[in-house]
């Protein structure tokens, strides 16, 4: 028997049995399709954190103040008051860091802002006119505040995209925002940054100049410094140029004892990447759980169509076929409900990739990759759990099958 008419016959006993046919490649189809979205909602969920860490500037350096203790508690990272504009000030020196290109000190508060009757609550940032090249952010409409602004301390404000739109401001630039019964002038709005789920939304938000957030704070400490190495390359020189020159101000001699922390982009897309890999691993084994339930599945059927064909396969024996022609057959059919299986499985993955997204905050990037492999992958699964019965087929004597009922 040719191959061809192997697999013709093969297909014939598909159809014949197309209930049980239809169940096995359910199992392989929801397994493949569940592969395909848990390796995409970790695909996309590492392309989100790295874009919102990308957002924050290039080649940056974020310096936070350490961890403040009161009586026996201690706060986490960043609630001391260990940083100051004098020390982002000291950073910008060229001599003592030549690798720092840029620096931004910055200071946070929540606020509340008015325009006519509209009012939305959102982060005031206090910031330096380095603070837009530093980020790496961009001017929608009107202009940064000036070094001018900084030194005498201007009530003017740069609004994100989010904030001028929740305000009711279509042409904001020049209009009066009041920030906790304080009027501001806007004197521009920023590009938009893009939102990301695994991060605060980088248009909502409100810029000041960091002399005027110190008046309204009352003190001269700063949330963080943003440093802008001068190339990818010096990132490390920069970061060991900080560190030393902060460690000496603050008149620390042991660098265990730092009452700061200095984290890079790489840093954090590093440790973004290996929690988002970690969960894409577990999810996937859950996934592969249910191909494995497949697969059985497969291995059952096939069982059972030995059992039901036992008088077919002695008759196809006495008139010549030989154990592998038997054995080809099976395996065809195994293969036949894997590719069916893997190929349904890949098209309801590619759906539901479309779909999902509108009804969760995650974005799923789908691999071609991932999605031929997956394909592989359920025709390896008919292939190994079709062995078994294809070779017991094969194994059956012609007299033992033709005498059975």
């Amino acid at each position: 028997m040719s191959f061809f008419e192997t697999l013709r016959s093969g297909l014939e006993a598909i159809a014949t049995h197309r209930l049980r046919s239809g169940l096995t490649v359910l199992g392989i189809l929801i397994g493949i399709a569940a592969v395909i979205l848990t390796v995409g909602l970790g695909e996309g969920a590492t392309a989100s954190v790295n874009s919102a860490i990308n957002a924050l500037g290039t080649n940056l350096l974020i310096v936070t103040p350490g961890s403040s203790t009161t009586g026996l508690v201690r706060g986490g990272f960043g609630s001391a008051d260990t940083l100051t504009y004098a020390n982002a000030k000291a950073l910008a020196n060229k001599k003592d860091c030549p690798d720092i290109a840029g620096v931004a000190p910055q200071v946070q508060a929540f606020a509340t802002l008015v325009a006519g009757n509209n009012n939305w609550t959102t982060t005031v940032y206090g910031s330096t006119p380095q603070w837009l090249s530093v980020r790496g952010r961009t001017m929608a409409e009107g202009s940064w505040f000036t070094s001018a602004d900084m030194a005498h301390a201007a009530n003017v404000v740069v609004l994100g995209q989010t904030t001028a739109v929740e305000l009711g401001l279509f042409n904001p630039v020049g209009q009066t925002v009041n920030i906790d019964n304080v009027p501001f002038t806007v004197e521009g709005v920023l590009a938009s940054s893009g939102t990301s789920s695994s991060a605060q939304n980088q248009d909502d938000l409100a810029v000041v100049p960091l002399t005027t957030a110190e008046e309204v704070t009352g003190t001269a400490n700063v949330s963080n410094i943003y440093l802008q190495a001068t190339s990818q390359g010096t990132l490390n020189a920069a970061d060991e140029e900080a560190t030393n020159l902060l460690l000496q101000l603050h008149g620390i001699t042991n660098p265990t004892e730092a009452d700061f922390t200095i984290t890079t982009q790489s840093s954090l897309v590093s440790t973004a990447t290996s929690v988002d890999k970690t969960l894409t691993v577990l999810l996937a084994g859950i996934a592969a759980i249910s191909l494995l339930v497949g697969g059985i599945g497969v291995m059952n059927i096939m069982l059972v169509s030995v059992t039901e064909r036992i008088r077919e396969i002695g008759l196809r024996k006495a008139l010549g076929a030989t154990p592998g022609v038997i054995r080809r057959q099976f395996l065809i059919e195994a293969s036949v409900l894997g590719l069916a299986g893997g190929l349904a499985g890949a098209a309801l993955g590619i759906i539901g990739a479309e779909v999902i997204p509108h009804f969760i905050s995650n974005k799923i990037a789908i691999s071609g990759f991932a999605t031929a492999g997956a394909v592989v992958v359920a025709v390896a699964i008919g292939i190994v759990f079709g062995v078994y019965p294809a070779s017991r087929a094969a194994r059956l004597a012609p007299i033992e099958a033709l005498r059975s009922e």
